[in-house]
């Protein structure tokens, strides 16, 4: 019983303003070399010697409207993002997402502790590509890679619901990773900082509360004791916190944080895990959750777009946007985890056995207290991360659902790919990916 978590064109607003300094840039020439023909001959053709005064005004108010847009278009032009954590799932996909909808990028900047070789393709481009192999919870690592930097976008963290990593090294990536990066760009000036967080921070909580089409506002109880939600948690707090901290020159730290609810997509491990796991059991997955329970999930390409669109947006609307949260969604279908799956599993060869859930609940619970009680006494000996345990049980159980327009009315937000067209580019992929296998 898996459950998966959180890891047209857009960008005309750069355009237009590249567009409306190219008009500038020619119009002006033309009335500077009128004006000093003018000085010249001692007249005015334009509109006689009365008005050469007021003329000569308004061409040099012009003259500094069109050298503040030229200062405004080569600062637009210079613009340095660090992404933290790029060569991870969510990463990946935020890293190229700049690299196609953010004209007014100089240089990016991938910071990951485990760097890949998909890298390489992209320093032929006409941003410059830098990749920084370091450690978050290495405050001088991080530090040095934000230096410099006009906007860091961190997405690095340690997503872990079955217990492959201990509580203390959850906590180290996550908690002391993020106060890291917040740290970093006080000391170095870097303004603006846009957050992954998680729907987890709110729920499912283990009470079994349902979040039904909820936003940002809807009141909810959230009970945390599971290592991961718990440190998400803490991090979101400690840069909501932040917004308004001054940074090293005297501007303020500007913050938001954005949480997605389960992502999918090209590249999502869970996702494979489950695909193969059908393979062993000759091309079948057998229900474990009734098909009324409803989850909210995101492609991981609208996720990368709000990521985008957010750290845009932020340094135009701090004052609106600054220690703000955003539940990260898109228009995918509310189903329950297995049903939403065998939406790109069923094209792939992949049957769900069952119109009910094959195991009575309380056995599932007992499955699932005796995978925690085996994973304690062996993780002296070998690592033990089962896919069902009491957390992960809990939160395949719990309907989470949101419905929000927070995002569209702060920013505009709208999802760049369809779900017709998200749901393609997954199963393209699973396709791929068990054609690579054979």
């Amino acid at each position: 019983m898996p459950v998966e978590h959180s890891g047209h064109q857009g960008g005309p607003c750069g355009k237009r303003v590249g567009e409306e300094g190219w008009r500038l840039g020619w119009s002006v020439p033309g009335m500077a070399r009128r004006e000093e023909q003018a000085e010249g001959d001692n007249h005015l053709s334009l509109a006689g010697n009365e008005r050469r005064p007021a003329l000569v005004a308004s061409l040099g108010t012009l003259g500094l409207w069109l050298q503040q847009d030229m200062a405004d278009s080569a600062q637009a032009q210079k613009l340095v993002y660090l992404v933290t954590g790029g060569c991870g799932f969510l990463g990946e996909h935020v890293v190229r997402m700049l690299l196609q909808q953010e004209p007014r990028l100089r240089e990016l900047r991938i910071f990951d502790l485990h760097l890949g070789p998909w890298l390489e393709e992209l320093k032929t481009g006409p941003v410059q590509v830098t990749a920084i192999q370091g450690d978050v919870t290495q405050a001088h690592e991080v530090a040095a890679a934000v230096a410099g930097a006009h906007v860091v976008i961190h997405t690095a963290g340690l997503v872990d619901v079955f217990g492959k990593a201990s509580p203390e090294t959850i906590h180290e990536v996550n908690v002391q990773g993020t106060k890291n990066v917040i740290e970093a760009c006080v000391q170095t000036g870097t303004q603006f900082l846009v957050y992954t967080s998680s729907m987890e921070v709110v729920g499912p909580n283990i009470k079994g509360h349902p979040f039904y089409r909820g936003n940002e506002d809807t009141p909810y109880e959230a009970v945390h004791r599971h290592p991961y939600p718990s440190s998400k948690a803490r991090a979101e707090q400690l840069v909501l916190e932040a917004n308004g901290r001054k940074v090293r020159g005297g501007l303020p730290l500007v913050t938001c944080a954005l949480r997605p609810t389960g992502i999918y997509g090209e590249g999502h491990q869970i996702m494979r895990d489950i695909y193969y796991q059908g393979l062993r059991l000759g091309g079948r997955l057998f229900r474990a959750i009734p098909a009324s329970v409803e989850h909210g999930r995101v492609y991981v390409g609208n996720v990368a777009w709000m990521h985008v669109l957010v750290a845009r947006e932020l340094q135009q609307r701090p004052a609106l946007m600054g220690g703000q949260v955003y539940f990260c969604y898109d228009k995918s279908p509310y189903k329950s985890y297995e049903d939403f799956n065998m939406e790109f599993l069923g094209p792939c060869g992949l049957r769900l056995v069952g119109t009910r859930p094959l195991l009575p609940y309380w056995l599932l619970m007992l499955l699932a207290a005796l995978n925690a009680l085996l994973q304690w006494l062996l993780r002296p000996l070998l690592l033990y991360a089962p896919l069902l345990n009491p957390y992960t049980l809990a939160m395949a159980n719990t309907t989470f659902t949101v419905s929000t327009n927070k995002a569209q009315r702060h920013f505009g937000y709208e999802p760049l790919f369809s779900w017709e067209e998200s749901r393609t580019r997954t199963i393209r992929w699973m396709q791929a990916m068990d054609s690579s296998a054979q």
